[in-house]
């Protein structure tokens, strides 16, 4: 094995320019606890392009694609240290174990959330973000504490669906079971073609709920095929009064109608907001209906055991619609940031 690795830094917050394809990176070594990863495939997602351009920092008020703005505290959790390697999603080979490791061996093929909730120094909101606090996927190898790392060596899936799982699906599993989501119940999913609402839409079908998704309608097909049984275009007119559950990454403009769409007493939960995070309602149609808003970030443990085993069954089925060698990051980020294509994009190193 080299001590160098293949890799991309993120030098800054800004555009792809600031992505830095590496060939001389150091390989970590696993200390006590940590286990090195041979990454066999890495999922692109939201997190690492709103970390790169700096949207979580709070004086960005705008849509995703529509930061021009330099970010000194652009991270999850403020500030980052560069250079960076990004990726939170990882599908990999333990390569190497540290000592006292005794849960894995050489050869398993494994995975990790993407945010970390257990408590350790330098995890400003209780979790560390992969990719983010921490260095991630977007390299040959990858450090991570073996607490964080979950066998998936039984899962008939490949490893380029695997590596489609951890962001989308674990955003989408902590949405439902923060709002609630059972059998029989008619949810409304936004940004459904994409990653995480696309998991979200086989996620809820999984738990009996009948789902309407908003989707463009050159990808409603798709998202049709992962359980979704109305699909409406992004603008249309929403009844109101009538879903128990609005699972929401978009936000921006639109988000009033989708308060109203609810019936009284239902759950609106919400982890993204691409089309801005500015929102406005009026309160009287929340607290006089009685709706309940959850605010979804942090998974316990066990909403990511419970998609492992699902991934361990052979359950779930990701949408990965292309995949690139890693060197191609910024096209791949450019093409996900277009939204032309359902379902999820992946790196290879």
């Amino acid at each position: 094995m080299t001590d160098k690795m293949q890799g991309v830094y993120l030098t800054g917050h800004g555009g792809p320019e600031k992505l830095e394809f590496r060939d001389d990176i150091p390989v970590p070594a696993p200390g006590p606890g940590q286990v090195l990863v041979r990454v066999k495939a890495a999922g692109i997602n939201n997190t690492d392009i709103n970390t790169r351009i700096g949207w979580y920092a709070s004086e960005v008020t705008g849509a995703t694609d529509e930061v021009d703005q330099d970010v000194e505290a652009g991270g999850w959790g403020g500030a980052l240290q560069f250079p960076r390697i990004q990726g939170a999603d990882l599908c990999g080979i333990v390569q190497a174990l540290g000592e006292g490791v005794r849960s894995f061996r050489s050869g398993d093929r494994v995975t990790c959330p993407v945010n970390l909730p257990r408590v350790r120094p330098g995890a400003p909101m209780g979790f560390i973000v992969i990719g983010s606090e921490m260095n991630g996927a977007f390299a040959q190898y990858c450090l991570v504490e073996a607490d964080d790392l979950y066998d998936v060596s039984a899962s008939p899936l490949s490893d380029v669906e695997i590596a489609a799982i951890p962001c989308a699906f674990g955003t989408a599993e902590g949405l439902l079971t923060r709002a609630g989501v059972t059998a029989g119940q008619e949810v409304l999913i936004t940004g459904a073609s994409g990653g995480v609402g696309l998991a979200a839409v086989e996620l809820a079908t999984l738990r009996g709920a009948t789902v309407t998704a908003l989707t463009g309608a050159a990808k409603a097909e798709a998202v049709r095929a992962q359980g979704a049984t109305t699909t409406l275009d992004r603008n249309a007119k929403l009844p109101k009064d009538h879903f128990d559950v609005v699972i929401d990454v978009v936000g921006g403009d639109g988000w009033g109608d989708l308060i109203l769409a609810l019936k009284p007493g239902g759950h609106y939960a919400v982890a993204g907001a691409i089309a801005g995070p500015m929102v406005e309602a009026d309160l009287r149609d929340i607290y006089l209906r009685d709706i309940t808003i959850h605010g979804c970030t942090y998974q316990s443990p066990e909403i990511f055991g419970r998609l492992v085993a699902l991934v361990n069954a052979g359950r779930l089925k990701p949408l990965v619609s292309k995949t690139y060698p890693l060197q191609d990051i910024a096209q791949a980020q450019q093409d996900f940031q277009s939204k032309s294509l359902p379902g999820k994009l992946v790196l290879i190193p």
